[in-house]
């Protein structure tokens, strides 16, 4: 069944307006595909209940026409025409600050510009500078971008890593002499960046699984092909290496926390082991009295073995969990997570109808769910007004008649709006069941602005919770300058829950303010911020977090029982 969304048709017209404008076309012909995008974001409905394109006011014929193409084959011929016509080296300049598809389209047209190596020269020899629309500041600003994109960041944001190892792990599935794999090092652990991937292989056939490694799609280099460890690198948007350490079954659990790490969690654990006569290794555990090596079936059992409970891989950073967990620690696990209180919809962004999520929540087990489309100060993300979160109300409330093993809140997604203010009037917010507060304008403002105006969204007693509080994209956009210690002195007091945002490039906030919201009884809310099905899994990313910020299942909303839930959110009322 094709996963293909709303949100992929509209990136599709957008992406073929992009490739025509680039091509110096007719801007008529540009502007329909524009105008098809922009108008199939504005439609409600999904593509699933979607028969006839033309009927949409803005969609024509041949617009039509490549929609039903794509559809159809899962690709679109207009647009593999187009990338065959197009320097392939252009489309990465596209991600240039200040240099859109008018602008790259001149540059290719009159300067012969296909690659970063001839716009560099051109910049450099005074030809940009010659083309109008383009001065002496804006050749200088775009000399220094291409100096910063062609720098590989030492560490590389875990977003851009996930489908990286998805990919590598679609084909190690497939490799039969592997009897079992993981992921170690700091993807593992789940930190916020990482430096490379690392896999751990148990198998009793090296050679084969070597040589299957060394087969990988999309090998630039290999580094190391030993029978013990295979390193290669792997080209993506940037190098990427990758490091699989191959061991017999009865060593995997021992290498797999050796590797896993982090280095000062390793340091206590040997530490603990000399203690007691012993050796930690990656392969076993050495007894010094007798000469023993102890092997064990599963990493439990290796802690077991130290008198300790199982400690989560993203806990294992010496922050105190060697002693803690002398004791179980009950911390959250994705199986405790009741239900996701931030999605969207093909009413504002999202890529797939209210139905289509209800039905893929029910799927996952969910016992309830927040529909929380923008509101209507984004224009951008389609947002939704007054009247239309009424009508949208009464959709709401046909499915929550419909299926009776979920519940569905009425919410929104709010904008906190840089004068301070809130999107709608309290008599409005009154009659919505979930109000999510979020800043998504003016990240420029003073710590004393943003202050305000999440101090305004918390001491409303209709908004339940601050959404990505921060307003971060991990190795991308610091976020605006909030105080958070302020933020969750004031949540506390006011009884309004944060946000622990699960989405890879977010993870807002990250473990350590987790943490402290804890510590000071302040509520967190793990959701995904879905904008497809995709999506709703990045929960594990957002329980990850939690549980290096050491998360009880207690102080996490979406792990209550409804009826809690909905108390929650009448007293903040």
């Amino acid at each position: 069944m094709s996963e293909i969304n709303k949100k992929d048709i509209i990136g599709l017209l957008e992406t073929i307006a992009v490739y025509l404008e680039l091509k110096d076309e007719n801007p008529f012909k540009i502007s329909a595909y524009r105008k098809a995008a922009a108008a199939l974001e504005r439609d409600n409905r999904s593509i699933a209940d979607i028969d006839d394109y033309t009927q949409i006011k803005g969609i024509g014929k041949g617009t039509a026409a490549v929609i039903h193409d794509y559809l159809e084959n899962e690709e679109s011929e207009t647009l593999q025409q187009l990338e065959e016509e197009i320097p392939a080296g252009l489309i990465p300049l596209l991600k240039l600050p200040g240099l859109g598809g008018k602008k790259l389209s001149k540059l290719y047209q009159e300067l012969g510009i296909t690659d970063r190596e001839s716009l560099q020269r051109a910049a450099e020899d005074g030809r940009v500078e010659s083309l109008e629309g383009f001065g002496k500041k804006s050749v200088e600003k775009l000399l220094q971008s291409l100096k910063e994109s062609g720098k590989r960041p030492e560490r590389l944001p875990l977003a851009t890593m996930v489908p990286v190892a998805d990919k590598i792990e679609s084909h190690l599935d497939m490799i039969n002499a592997i009897v079992k794999y993981s992921r170690a090092g700091s993807m593992r652990r789940m930190r916020e960046t990482i430096k490379d991937i690392d896999y751990i292989i148990a198998t009793e056939s090296p050679e084969e699984v070597r040589d299957e490694l060394l087969n990988l799609p999309d090998v630039k280099e290999v580094i190391s092909n030993g029978l013990a460890k295979v390193s290669i690198t792997i080209a993506d948007v940037y190098d990427i290496n990758v490091d699989f350490r191959i061991v017999e079954e009865k060593e995997f659990a021992t290498t797999l926390h050796h590797f896993t790490g982090s280095k000062d969690h390793n340091v206590s654990m040997r530490q603990l082991a000399k203690t007691r006569g012993e050796k930690i290794n990656e392969y076993g555990v050495d007894i010094e009295e007798t000469g023993e090596t102890l092997t064990f079936n599963t990493e439990t059992d290796f802690f077991k073995h130290f008198g300790l409970h199982y400690i989560p891989p993203q806990a294992r950073e010496n922050t105190g969990e060697i002693k803690a967990f002398q004791d179980p620690q009950g911390l959250i696990e994705e199986k405790d997570i009741r239900g996701d209180l931030h999605m969207h919809s093909t009413w504002s962004d999202g890529g797939q109808s209210i139905e289509e999520m209800v039905i893929r929540a029910r799927q996952k087990g969910y016992d309830y769910i927040a529909i929380t489309d923008h509101s209507k100060y984004l224009r951008v993300a389609n947002g939704l007004n007054e009247a239309r979160l009424r009508e949208q109300r009464k959709e709401i409330e046909r499915l929550n008649a419909k299926y009776d093993d979920i519940h569905i809140f009425a919410g929104v997604e709010m904008d906190i709006l840089p004068d301070g203010t809130l999107d709608f009037t309290d008599d409005f917010l009154k009659e919505l069941d979930f109000v999510i507060g979020a800043i998504h304008s003016a990240f420029n403002q003073s710590k004393e602005q943003i202050m305000k105006r999440l101090n305004t969204a918390m001491d409303n007693p209709y908004v339940s919770l601050i959404a990505h509080p921060t307003g971060r994209l991990i190795g991308r956009r610091q976020g605006y300058e909030a105080d958070v210690n302020q933020l969750i002195e004031r949540a506390a007091k006011t009884g309004t829950a944060l946000e622990l945002n699960a989405n890879p490039n977010r993870l807002d906030l990250s473990s350590e303010w987790v943490s402290l919201a804890q510590q000071k009884n302040v509520p967190i809310a793990i959701n995904t911020d879905a904008h497809s099905y995709q999506m709703l899994e990045h929960m594990t990313y957002g329980v990850g977090t939690a549980i290096k910020g050491w998360q009880k299942p207690e102080n996490v909303l979406n792990t209550w029982p409804l009826e809690q839930l909905q108390s929650f959110i009448n007293n903040k009322k």
